[in-house]
């Protein structure tokens, strides 16, 4: 899935490839363990949202096939929505970003660094592990994203160092707080993703993962997160 700084704020449509593939990373997610609903004691995220619903994206890295098969469907989107021509490397988020950037530079056969939080050091290189040249074409990978905050912060260190960054790749997007296309489109980043908390409700209710009173409170949720994370002792727009 992809969403382009010319896009409106409602979710593009989606291939039926799109569609599969979100179906098949939410199945993971969910078979994994990674998916938790717990509306009676909402989580806070670093962002200041409450949410009913949290992903823990790093859990994959430790399922072989399963993480296989999600950077498969990650190459086949990025190849599809970017194309190859347009990603000369990839950088990887710290930390949580830099497996992900180190099996889809794999996966795409192009050289990768990562991208520190704080800058260490000095000089234009601070934040930035690895090697490449000035106006290299970066892809920007992190493991998921909610306001995407934390994009904007990589992108500039990235783009202060030289290189070009125009697009962001994360596993999963929350698709659900106001505002996080809009950022980054303002900033000239397409954001590109392979599932949503939506996606993965359709499955969790399918697959009856979660009780009814879960999954109702995650709907809720999703119908109004502004007003769910206020009413929950998170921030609001």
């Amino acid at each position: 899935m992809t969403h382009s700084p010319s896009a409106s704020a409602a979710a593009p449509a989606r291939s039926a490839r799109q569609v599969a593939a979100a179906r098949t990373v939410a199945t993971i997610l969910l078979d994994i363990k990674a998916v938790n609903f717990r509306p009676e004691e909402p989580y806070k995220l670093t962002a200041g949202w409450a949410s009913p619903v949290y992903i823990d994206c790093r859990k994959l890295i430790s399922f072989l096939p399963e993480r296989r098969t999600a950077m498969e469907l990650a190459r086949a989107e990025l190849e599809e929505s970017v194309g190859r021509a347009n990603i000369e490397s990839v950088a990887g988020g710290e930390t949580a970003g830099i497996p992900y950037a180190a099996w889809i530079s794999e996966g795409l056969s192009v050289p990768m660094q990562y991208v520190r939080k704080k800058p260490k050091g000095f000089g234009r290189n601070a934040q930035i592990e690895g090697d490449f040249k000035e106006g290299q074409r970066i892809l920007l990978v992190e493991d998921l994203a909610s306001d995407g905050g934390s994009k904007l912060v990589f992108a500039k260190a990235l783009r202060d160092a030289g290189a070009v960054c125009d697009h962001v790749f994360v596993v999963f997007f929350y698709g659900a707080f106001p505002g996080a296309l809009e950022t980054l489109a303002a900033e000239g980043l397409t954001l590109h993703y392979l599932c949503t908390w939506r996606d993965v409700l359709a499955v969790a209710e399918e697959k009856k993962s979660f009780s009814a009173a879960a999954i109702a409170g995650v709907k809720d949720f999703l119908a109004d997160p502004v007003a769910w994370s206020v009413k929950h002792g998170g921030k609001g727009a």
